[in-house]
């Protein structure tokens, strides 16, 4: 099966099958990533073809493309665990050609060609509905770091979270899944507190609905199990120290919504916010949620998540741009989503 073909005449019908996208390989140099030209036939099992118009760059995105940690289980790899498109055929019962859909997950941009190309074919399982709510770009805007905040503060209301026990405490605020908690949160009544390191962007958490900004080092070092009781619920999206100093400041009764590991993956406390304190950890999993979880987070995105909001945590990019700012949000320079124009 070719994955490349040199261009063939204008015209030819097999033109038609090229399409780009951004390929992922390994060789006894190791693995590099490129923009690279694709054939339609190289595309893997599955029975919906979808044309892309908008992807996204996750976390584990830049760590599959920058190869920091082994995302990507099979070479060679098209990266993107997000995208947003057009069925072009397909013959799944659920789908037929036109409609508009969402894909997040399912281990799609490790294991399945992803969302970083022109073109998909995928398990029809696998898509939900684009709410008519959004365009393409701005689902690609909120993507799976948007869908996980949805994931996040549903679990924290089906836990009885509410807006009269205290405040909520967000994590990694200026990241996708804190920007987008923050204005679920705040539409739903909540007075949130946003943790970040970058005290430059208090007006930007602000605007998206925090009403306090903490500097995330009050987090980061080692805590005593047990400490002062000041949150109802948390959005946590680094582990480590913080989620461990999270949970011992929650209040009787609290819950904490886990869903990252950009700080760490250890957690190290006991179980004395828990077994004393009531504390309740609900771990929030994005990629195998089950379709009644992924329709419920969109269900909120679509009611509770401004159009401001979204336009203020998107940062457009064409798809040649797609390696470059993998780097950057490795680097921590970002913040907010980065949204990929296939097209561009």
């Amino acid at each position: 099966m070719r994955i490349y073909r040199e261009p063939v005449g204008a015209g030819d019908d097999e033109d038609a099958a090229m399409f780009q996208g951004i390929l992922i390989t390994r060789n006894d140099a190791g693995q590099s990533a490129a923009l690279a030209t694709l054939d339609e036939a190289a595309l893997p099992e599955g029975d919906v073809l979808i044309e892309t118009h908008y992807s996204t760059i996750n976390f584990k995105d830049a760590l599959a493309i920058t190869g920091k940690l082994p995302i990507v289980r099979s070479f060679p790899m098209v990266p993107g665990i997000d995208l947003a498109g057009t069925v072009l055929q397909s013959d799944h019962a659920a789908w037929k050609a036109g409609d508009k859909v969402v894909l997040n997950g399912w281990g799609v941009g490790e294991a399945h060609w992803g969302g970083l190309a022109q073109k998909a074919r995928l398990n029809g399982d696998w898509l939900v509905p684009l709410p008519d709510a959004f365009t393409p770009r701005q689902a690609m805007a909120i993507g799976t770091a948007g869908y996980t905040a949805a994931l996040c503060v549903e679990a924290l209301t089906n836990a009885g979270i509410t807006p009269d026990q205290g405040e909520i405490l967000v994590t990694g605020a200026t990241g996708g899944v804190g920007s987008v908690a923050i204005a679920l949160l705040h539409k739903a009544g909540f007075s949130v507190v946003a943790a970040t390191g970058k005290p430059a962007e208090a007006d930007y958490l602000r605007n998206l609905g925090a009403a306090v900004t903490l500097d995330r080092a009050e987090l980061a070092a080692p805590g005593k199990p047990l400490q002062k009781e000041r949150w109802a619920g948390v959005v946590e999206t680094l582990g480590g120290n913080t989620l461990a100093n999270a949970c011992a400041q929650t209040r009787y009764g609290g819950a904490v919504a886990a869903c990252g590991l950009a700080e760490s993956s250890n957690f190290p406390t006991t179980v004395m916010p828990f077994i004393l304190r009531s504390v309740a950890l609900l771990g929030v999993d994005s990629v195998m949620a089950p379709q009644s979880a992924r329709l419920a987070a969109w269900h909120r995105l679509a009611r509770d998540l401004p159009a401001a909001a979204l336009e203020s945590i998107a940062i457009d990019i064409g798809l040649g741009e797609a390696i470059e700012a993998a780097a950057g949000l490795m680097a921590g320079t970002m913040r907010g989503r980065y949204v990929v124009d296939v097209n561009r």
